[in-house]
């Protein structure tokens, strides 16, 4: 350092605070000081708001495989159980790939179950999150009177050895062994499964005790996922807590119900504890203008959005039509669909999609405007003279009363036949309006067929109620038209084939 730069150093630091204490004691200066303070204690609350609620949701691979080692640790310990475990925890057959969703405790992961690509999902992370089935809080024999003694405290219920029982409706019973030559097992007698099982099922689908089922839900095995062959067996305590924790969440119950009776819903492949998995298909991109992907398919794209439309137009029928109650969908977005390899569209987030009975609970409800009224993409009307919202649905899954029977070719010579189909206005607004603008169909969006294509989705789009059966009716033809015009030949070929 030259002589003197220390001199020169102290003073100009002397001269940069004397200037910023004449600053400060200004009326501007203290102002200015007291935005900077209060600015920097917003910015550092914010980052911490941040870390506590937005990245403790971010999905992450070290978080989710700690999940699914806690899962094999309560199979390690005979508190779980399911199909897939085995592969899970013991043959490492399944695989963890990445996580594809993580918010309030809800966990979805893609992983490769023996070489298949599968989603594993719950609801909540941890299996102890779940309510545990009361029934297997039994009343206690004493192992040396042999008699039925009662629990010794509610909160720390005796489990001593021997055999447990609990009486349920009807007469029935279940025992549970503890030991023995059947540890832990638990065979189901009589009506203990629809005394106990069923209301769970009945209540996620908002089906009352009154109401006709859409499915058998009698089956335990059909909840379980069990093979025909193995239906009637016994099923242990883990077996039971497990499907007890499934049944909790209210799309697995709903995919299991519909496994049976629809092409429309993903398929459920096995579980593990309160994890299930599902056939993996590619969900639909918001971002893409071609919203689905074909490459698996070998369709070209023209031919394919035509054959998924009239795939749309088929789920939605057969949502309103073929169960003992309408099925109502809620969230209609690209995301929220998947397109199989022969083209069926599939519901893979069924999360906001109800039964009328529960679709008429949801939407009744105190209300001033129409506004008020709205769910999602679920809507009804407020009656000003009530106060309330109308349980009736007002954009109503299938709005024309119009019939249109059509056949349409798909695959291999087979046909599909499309009778009685309507179409809802939301499909048309969010899914069919910017599928089929003119800015995707470039220079074919001026053929006539095309142009009336465009007319009848921005008719659909905007059209409520039975005056939109012609809308609709129009809508079919022309899809039908451009699937026949289009796709004569090539359909041709492949029946030869």
């Amino acid at each position: 350092m030259q002589p003197g730069g220390a001199p020169a150093w102290r003073a100009r630091c002397s001269a940069l605070l004397r200037w910023l204490s004449l600053r400060l004691c200004s009326r501007r200066g203290t102002l200015l000081f007291l935005l900077l303070w209060l600015g920097s204690w917003l910015l550092l609350n914010g980052l911490v708001l941040v870390r506590r609620n937005i990245l403790s949701d971010f999905c992450t691979d070290d978080g989710s495989k700690k999940i699914l080692e806690q899962l094999c640790a309560d199979f390690g310990a005979g508190s779980v159980s399911g199909d897939m475990c085995l592969d899970l925890c013991v043959r490492r057959q399944v695989h963890y790939q990445q996580c594809l969703y993580y918010q309030s405790g809800k966990k979805v992961m893609a992983a490769r179950w023996r070489g298949r690509p599968v989603v594993l999902k719950s609801k909540l992370e941890n299996f102890s999150s779940y309510q545990p089935l009361a029934l297997l809080d039994y009343q206690v024999r004493d192992a040396a009177s042999g008699r039925l003694g009662p629990r010794a405290n509610s909160s720390s219920p005796s489990l001593s050895a021997g055999r447990r029982r609990r009486p349920v409706a009807g007469g029935s019973h279940v025992l549970c062994h503890s030991g023995g030559s059947n540890p832990g097992t638990c065979p189901l007698v009589g009506g203990a499964t629809q005394a106990v099982l069923l209301p769970q099922v009945r209540n996620s689908l908002g089906l009352g005790a009154s109401l006709e089922n859409p499915g058998n839900l009698s089956s335990l095995a059909q909840l379980w996922g069990a093979e025909p062959s193995n239906r009637e067996r016994m099923y242990s305590r883990a077996e039971l807590a497990s499907l007890w924790s499934l049944l909790q969440q209210e799309e697995y119950t709903f995919l299991r119900v519909l496994q049976d009776l629809s092409v429309h819903v993903p398929r459920v492949l096995g579980s593990c504890g309160h994890f299930y998995a599902v056939e993996f298909l590619s969900a639909g991109r918001a971002w893409d203008q071609n919203l689905f992907s074909l490459e698996e398919s070998g369709v070209s794209g023209q031919q394919g959005r035509w054959r998924i439309a009239l795939s749309f137009l088929h789920m939605v029928s057969h949502f309103d039509l073929d169960f003992a109650h309408k099925l109502h969908l809620c969230d209609v977005k690209p995301e929220n669909f998947a397109v199989r390899s022969d083209l069926t569209v599939v519901a893979i987030d069924v999360d906001m999609a109800f039964f009328e009975p529960k679709m008429s609970d949801i939407l009744e409800q105190n209300c001033s405007t129409d506004d008020d009224c709205n769910f999602f993409d679920c809507s009804s009307r407020c009656d000003a003279t009530t106060g309330h919202c109308s349980a009736r649905r007002r954009n109503s899954n299938l709005q024309a009363n119009s019939c249109l029977c059509v056949c349409v070719t798909r695959g291999r010579g087979r046909s599909l036949p499309l009778t009685l189909l309507r179409l809802p206005q939301v499909v048309c607004e969010k899914i069919f309006r910017p599928w089929f603008s003119p800015t995707l169909l470039g220079a074919k969006a001026g053929l006539p067929l095309q142009v009336e294509l465009q007319r009848a989705v921005q008719e659909c789009a905007k059209t409520e109620g039975g005056a939109a059966g012609d809308v609709h009716q129009r809508l079919l033809h022309v899809l039908t038209g451009l699937l026949k015009e289009g796709g004569a030949s090539e359909e041709g070929g492949r029946g030869l084939g």
